[in-house]
């Protein structure tokens, strides 16, 4: 087997060409004068809405697509003035219930921006009706865009003219957002984001609620009575809203029997944490675990709200000793236990507060599991307040957490979606799989948002054949569960990380390519188990066959463009026998209030020969070619923009022939940065990268890479597992000074 590769070297940056942008309609589309009228009066409709009511200085307005809207597509003019964009002015997104889905885009503005967009439409449609016989086409756009023809009105300039028909024709309509929350117990509220303090405005329609019921800025918990008064005296307010208890997804536990194991004392093994139900500090392992119970003094607890999280823990600390067939070679971990929930359900608010104080506290432990998940299904429009501040506490902080992927309740037979907080996107979430890698018969789905990938990956849960072997407080347990798959993974990212030294960028791209096959990817399998089942022993996530190159690379984005045309991909008589996979991982900030548009930042991810001094990318990605057009939906099925996880490959089919070699006889990566807000948030992040070159030829061709590399400047770490064991050990080491 060949060793895994690190190269490392600088990637270039460069600043996005500031070309002028020329808006124009789709080919053979037009805007007539009716259209125009349409949108006038809905907002006219709107202005008087708001005018009558004084709890707000300004207006919440809901903006219908005609189709999955990307930023070049959302308005320009309308809803917008002067200086103040538009984009600025997002406060929520979501998805129509449409068959085929459309953007529905709420915005907060001023009653002067209001007149304003009404103004506007008031003056093209004078210009429509005076210069263009009522409708303009794409034809006449573009004359006037090459100054072919002149605007004849002293009132709009011609860019906002051509940008207001353009802002017409993917709008449908313009609406107020009012959704129907049924929730009867205590209820996570969050609020659109106006420019009036969410306490303010509860207190304006007779809520009076304690800082301690204070999320954020705008996220607050409501008892049932609440809700109705905000329900009935302002229901335009509420952007989001989910039950706040959470009934605990149940794991399968049975067959328990006494027996009594041993273990040594724990010595310098890295710490995993675990926020869980209770633990049982009478376990043979409890030397090994260092435990805190988050819970209040009041509550009354029994064995049965020890069983899950001991069982959890277990794994983690000794799965392999009664697990023997899942042997992963990591060793033993220690683990630091948070025991924050019965064995029942959960109340999110309170997690929620319990799992940001843990980890600010706790910042010497990187990888985190979290075997706890709801019963409920996650919401088709919004992240769950579970995951987003999951996501948020990652992207702040330099950690991971591994998440179950949820399970279905026993003899539930319908399938269903996976439940927070399993649908958060910078977490890896584990779903579960039988012996023969089969989506385990309690398996929940995604994806999440109708989009991101989720599960992530998939590992053994036990299943009804194969039981997984736990300790419980009353002995041994055989079981099966989500939960169960998830403390294997954590147990492989600790290892990667606190033992061979990985960022978490490069060791989640890692697993996840490990799961990765050569063959065509099945989309409804995906919902089910991710990007694959990742192996068994950590020798074959940090291996490849002798017949592959496999290599990371770790980079930060500076600016637009990051990329590297230096990698040296040995050719063959002027041809390249390989077939090629990347995965792409980095941890982006994001915006819960900003609905079904989640993540703020988005990698593209290009790899391929060089043509040119241009990318041929190993997936056809055309997304940043000048002449093509891609639609949104489109770059989010094909090349998943907007996810943090991108994984691209060249199908194996054992029949591929050679790629032919250019004129310029390397290969190149390029990552191109987009951003979905006014903030720079992608700016100085950090990403992760693993490539895998297959010899279709079965040839062993690493020796040349690696000469190869070093030729042209990058410095070659071939990851050898012992040495770097050996330098773990060393570093842990308590020196006595005499």
């Amino acid at each position: 087997m060949n060793n895994l590769l690190q190269l490392k070297g600088n990637f270039e940056q460069k600043s996005r060409p500031n070309t002028p942008v020329l808006y124009n309609l789709p080919t053979a589309k037009s805007v007539s004068v009716s259209k125009l009228q349409e949108l006038q009066k809905n907002l006219i409709e709107l202005k008087e809405y708001w005018f009558n009511q004084s709890l707000l200085p300004g207006a919440l307005i809901a903006v219908h697509y005609i189709k999955i809207a990307a930023k070049s597509n959302r308005l320009k003019i309308l809803l917008g003035m002067g200086s103040t964009k538009t984009n600025n002015s997002v406060v929520g997104a979501k998805f129509s219930d449409d068959d085929s889905p459309k953007h529905i885009i709420t915005h907060y503005v001023s009653h002067k921006i209001l007149d304003e967009s009404i103004e506007q439409l008031s003056i093209a449609i004078e210009v429509l009706n005076h210069q263009f016989n009522g409708e303009i086409n794409d034809e006449t756009i573009e004359k006037i865009n090459k100054n072919e023809l002149i605007i004849k009105s002293q009132k709009i300039a011609k860019t906002n003219f051509v940008k207001l028909v353009v802002d017409a024709y993917y709008v449908e309509k313009f609406d107020i957002s009012i959704d129907d929350v049924t929730l009867t117990n205590d209820a996570i509220i969050t609020l659109y984001k106006t420019d009036v303090k969410t306490i303010e405005l509860l207190e304006k329609i007779g809520i009076q609620i304690l800082s301690t019921r204070i999320m954020d800025e705008t996220t607050i918990l409501l008892r049932p009575d609440e809700l109705e008064i905000l329900k009935t005296k302002a229901p335009f307010l509420i952007a989001m809203a989910v039950s706040d208890l959470s009934e605990i997804t149940k794991d399968d536990f049975e067959s328990i029997s006494d027996g009594v194991l041993n273990i040594p004392s724990p010595k310098n093994e890295p710490t995993i944490g675990v926020i869980d139900t209770l633990f049982d500090e009478n376990v043979y392992f409890s030397e090994w675990v260092e435990y805190t119970n988050m819970l209040s003094s009041e509550i009354t607890t029994s064995t049965d709200d020890k069983e899950h999280g001991t069982a959890v823990s277990s794994i983690i600390v000794d799965g392999p000793t009664f697990n023997p067939d899942l042997d992963d070679g990591c060793g033993r971990f220690k683990v630091r236990h948070f025991g924050v929930a019965n064995g029942k359900s959960f109340n999110s608010f309170t997690i929620l507060r319990n799992i940001s104080e843990i980890v600010a506290q706790n910042r010497d432990i990187k990888v985190w599991n979290l075997s706890l998940g709801s019963k409920l299904d996650i919401r088709p429009n919004f992240i769950s307040p579970e995951a987003a501040i999951l996501d948020k506490i990652q992207f702040d902080n330099d950690v991971i957490f591994v998440i179950a992927g949820t399970n279905l309740s026993r003899g539930e037979n319908k399938t269903r979606s996976i439940g927070a907080p399993a649908d958060s996107i910078n977490s890896i979430v584990v779903n579960a799989v039988d012996t023969y890698n089969r989506p385990a018969s309690y398996s929940r789905k995604g994806p999440v948002l109708s989009f991101y990938i989720k599960p992530d990956i998939s590992y053994y849960g036990g299943d009804n054949t194969r039981k997984m072997r736990v300790c419980t407080p009353t002995g041994e347990a055989f079981v099966q569960g989500t939960s169960f798959a998830a403390p294997w993974i954590s147990r492989k990212m600790s290892y990667l990380i606190d033992i061979l030294g990985m960022g978490r960028e490069v060791a989640k791209a890692l697993l996840i390519h490990s799961a990765t096959g050569w063959d065509k990817e099945q989309s409804e399998l995906m919902t089910f188990i991710g990007h694959g089942v990742v192996p068994i022993k950590i020798e074959d996530i940090v291996h490849s066959s002798d017949d592959e190159i496999q290599f990371i690379l770790q980079g930060v984005s500076e600016l637009y463009n990051t990329y590297n045309y230096k990698i040296p991909v040995p050719a063959v008589t002027e041809e390249y026998p390989y077939v090629a996979k990347a995965t792409l991982c980095y941890f982006p900030a994001s915006s819960r209030n900003q609905g079904v548009d989640y993540t703020n930042t988005e990698l593209d991810i290009r790899f391929g020969r060089l043509k040119n001094n241009s990318i041929v990318p190993i997936d056809n990605n055309n997304q940043a070619e000048p002449l093509s057009y891609v639609l949104e939906k489109d770059a989010r099925k094909l090349f998943r923009k907007w996810d943090n996880v991108k994984h691209i490959r060249r199908i194996f089919t054992g029949k591929n022939q050679a790629l032919k070699a250019y004129d310029n006889p390397l290969w190149g990566i390029s990552l191109e940065t987009k951003e979905r807000l006014q903030k720079p948030f992608g700016k100085d992040l950090k990403f992760g990268i693993v490539i895998t070159l297959k010899e279709i030829n079965r040839i062993n061709r690493i020796d040349e890479f690696i000469h190869n590399a070093n030729l042209k400047g990058w410095l070659v770490n071939q990851i050898d597992v012992d040495s770097r064991v050996e330098i773990f050990n060393k570093a842990e080491e308590e020196i006595e000074f005499e």
